[in-house]
């Protein structure tokens, strides 16, 4: 009888060291799909941002149009009304809210812009310093139009 019951234990379960190698593998696997996940998320960062440059590029042309100067500043695009019909109160401003970047920054806005432009817009990056490479590259709306 004894032998009996220890084959029954044999046949029916794993040893520790299949059960170790299978955590290894799920564990490889999970970190390949992290990567890939992060990297994806990354990338739409960055191209959420050029849309928002670009958009911010057209918002302030519009502004010029209407005001025939420059604002001083991105809030001057909340503030300030967008069209002012005769007799009417001012709808709304350009923006519903200050604008940010893909990682949730505060873009920079300088006039007179670089270069001969009349302004400039820059968003910082991922680590919302001056300079940088890869995700943590400055991207100005200059660049943003061109591309």
């Amino acid at each position: 009888m004894k032998t009996r019951a220890r084959r029954r234990g044999r046949q029916g379960g794993f040893t520790l060291v299949e059960m170790m190698v299978v955590i290894v593998i799920i564990g490889i696997l999970a970190a390949v799909v992290i990567k890939q996940v992060i990297s994806h998320a990354d990338k739409a960062k960055v191209e959420a941002t050029k849309a928002m440059l670009s958009e911010l590029d057209q918002t302030i042309s519009l502004f010029k149009l209407n005001h025939n100067r420059y604002p001083e500043n991105l809030e001057d695009l909340v503030s300030m009304p967008s069209y002012v019909e005769p007799g009417q109160y001012p709808r709304g401003g350009y923006l519903k809210r200050h604008p940010k970047d893909g990682w949730q920054n505060k873009f920079i806005y300088r006039t007179p812009g670089t270069n001969g432009q009349p302004y400039d817009i820059i968003s910082l990056g991922e680590d919302g310093r001056e300079g940088g490479d890869g995700y943590a590259e400055d991207l100005w709306n200059h660049e943003a139009n061109r591309r």
